[in-house]
């Protein structure tokens, strides 16, 4: 499935680099949003089935929230419940026949600039100005290079990781699709490739979030820490 993007490429004569990628994460972002708005419209004492449904996620993110970072960073429930969302809506598009926007190495490291940021301003206001810099020498000052190299490359480790992978399974399926593509009339492409889309879509789609997530919450622990 392909957009036809050429129209916002070229805005008041300006070329704004908006490709089909950056158009899937904003339709993504406005769905999840809508969703929000609609689910958490109306509580109820007495929860009815939709707000059951609501209820389950908030309560496991809560739970995986607190088994990994402990009862004092439940106040990243919201941010790690939109990370496992808008991650796992983005590796789930191949199955909607549209490529993930995950392949984009410009849209995973957009999402791993923005965890890089939360991480740092979490360790800046637990440990103060001083604490946070005098944290890059621990354990002992000879170790300040490989400590600097280190937060200045998670980043790059945690976008490389979801690209690589992603762009993997999207190379995969196209291998898949063009080699039963050359079967009479193409009719083998309309079942083999489902169990394949289960594994490089559901499965692998959902790990590599779950990856991107746990890495998360464990270097915002770890890092607020020392």
């Amino acid at each position: 499935m392909e957009l036809n993007v050429e129209p916002l490429n070229n805005f008041l004569g300006r070329y704004f680099g908006i490709t089909e990628d950056i158009v899937i994460q904003w339709a993504i972002i406005i769905v999840i949003a809508i969703a929000a708005i609609v689910l958490t419209k109306d509580l109820k004492k007495i929860p009815d089935k939709k707000q059951n449904v609501v209820e389950i996620f908030v309560d496991s993110i809560n739970n995986l929230v607190i088994s990994n970072m402990g009862e004092k960073c439940k106040g990243f429930v919201s941010y790690i419940g939109t990370l496992v969302l808008f991650l796992l809506f983005m590796n789930l598009t191949g199955l909607f026949g549209v490529e993930p926007p995950t392949k984009d190495f410009n849209i995973v490291l957009g999402v791993a600039l923005i965890t890089f940021l939360v991480i740092q301003v979490y360790a800046i206001k637990k440990q103060g100005i001083k604490g946070y810099f005098i944290g890059y020498a621990k354990p002992i000052i000879p170790l300040l290079p490989i400590n600097i190299m280190e937060r200045v490359m998670l980043p790059i480790s945690l976008s490389l990781r979801l690209f690589g992978n992603i762009t993997a399974a999207t190379v995969i399926m196209k291998l898949i699709y063009d080699a039963l593509g050359k079967t009479p009339l193409g009719i083998a492409q309309l079942g083999l490739p489902v169990p394949f889309h289960f594994y490089f879509d559901v499965f692998d789609g959902s790990i590599q979030m779950l990856i991107f997530v746990m890495l998360t919450m464990i270097n915002i622990k770890v890092i607020s820490e020392h």
